[in-house]
């Protein structure tokens, strides 16, 4: 298989409001964690996007962009992981996890980081 080239997907007005810059995702695949485990020291972090904000209309446009902007670069992810952002808590993620699914061309993989806190206001 060829180097592994990682785009995460994540909620837009997650990503812009709540997990500014998306250091979670960033850590977790800087140390391997959570759903990043599989992955050895080659693997490449290629780009962070958003959806494209409710209800997930510009997410096949936004990855095609990907596609085209990077592939001058031989940067084209092969690898897609879907963030909790939107996985988890996204009113629409059905529709956007099939719609990335139908459309990436490639493994998509649901799920980054294990750093989701339990109880935001535990001690």
């Amino acid at each position: 298989m060829s180097k592994e080239k990682i785009l995460i997907i994540g909620c837009t007005r997650t990503m812009d409001d709540v997990c500014i810059g998306c250091s979670r995702c960033m850590v977790g695949f800087n140390r391997r964690a959570g759903e990043f485990e599989r992955y050895g020291d080659d693997a490449e972090l290629t780009a962070i996007i958003g959806c494209g904000d409710c209800p997930g209309v510009a997410i096949v446009p936004r990855m095609a962009q990907i596609k085209l902007w990077n592939a001058p670069m031989d940067e084209v992810p092969n690898i897609v992981h879907i963030a909790p952002c939107l996985a988890s808590h996204c009113l629409h993620k059905d529709t956007l996890i099939s719609k990335i699914k139908a459309k990436a061309g490639c493994e998509v993989i649901v799920g980054t980081h294990p750093f989701l806190p339990e109880n935001i206001f535990a001690k």
